[in-house]
């Protein structure tokens, strides 16, 4: 497990840190309309993961904003959203497949090298690999810095919001558990720019302590479900 260090994700790209319970870590968007696209799982046991219907559905929402509880299937907390310049990131659409990239052209490493251009989910399998996991442990992902709204008109669509995120907004996760964390940073999949400059992301990693939250603590005090997924986390580390 890593604490206490920097690194620039660049746009295009896919990482992965293991966290320590009670560490951080911050990402910075290093230009307008960055996307980090996180898939979360307990670094114990990955067949725990992130459940981002449950994770909106217990806390009334339909976006991820402070000081939310990014909770697990088993109802646990994984992350917490300690803070963020942006009220809203998207937890709705979902990463880019392959698909999404048609408008930019063809694209492969022989011809492109490191501009080769590639969906969110084939970074993040990528980088699943790493760990000894793979296409099945892909889950519903949290797009960090990306907003969508309903689209003008009859059908029931939504649209990207271009310019919500800008150079410098950031958003902060304590991890609630030993917490693998997955990102890419492939444009959105509603992003509607005609060209491919996606921008890259800066994670810092912090050092925390593991002991129990104060009873104070925003996350905890959030909603009574917020505080149950926090609980329940704690008791599992007993």
């Amino acid at each position: 497990m890593t604490e206490g260090y920097r690194h620039d994700v660049p746009g295009g790209a896919a990482w992965s840190v293991t966290l320590r319970r009670g560490s951080t870590v911050r990402l910075e968007a290093l230009g307008t309309d960055a996307v980090a696209s996180v898939l979360l799982f307990a670094a114990a046991d990955p067949v725990e993961r992130l459940n981002v219907p449950d994770t909106l559905k217990a806390q009334m929402s339909a976006r991820i904003t402070p000081p939310m509880v990014l909770m697990s299937d088993l109802g646990r907390a994984l992350a917490s959203v300690t803070g963020s310049s942006l009220d809203w990131h998207d937890a709705i659409t979902g990463h880019s497949i392959d698909a999404d990239l048609d408008r930019y052209g063809a694209s492969d490493y022989g011809r492109d090298r490191n501009g080769w251009r590639r969906s969110a989910r084939s970074l993040l399998l990528d980088e699943l690999y790493v760990h000894g996991l793979g296409e099945r442990d892909l889950h519903a992902c949290v797009n960090f810095f990306a907003k969508v709204a309903p689209a003008s008109g009859e059908r029931a669509e939504l649209a990207y919001v271009p310019g919500h995120a800008r150079s410098g907004d950031w958003v902060r996760l304590r991890a609630e558990q030993d917490l693998l964390v997955v990102l890419a940073t492939a444009p959105h999949p509603l992003d509607p720019a005609p060209r491919w400059d996606p921008a890259g992301v800066r994670a810092d990693v912090a050092a925390g302590e593991p002991g129990p939250i104060p009873a104070d603590d925003p996350s905890w005090t959030f909603r009574a479900e917020s505080a149950r997924a926090l609980a329940a986390a704690e008791r599992s580390l007993l």
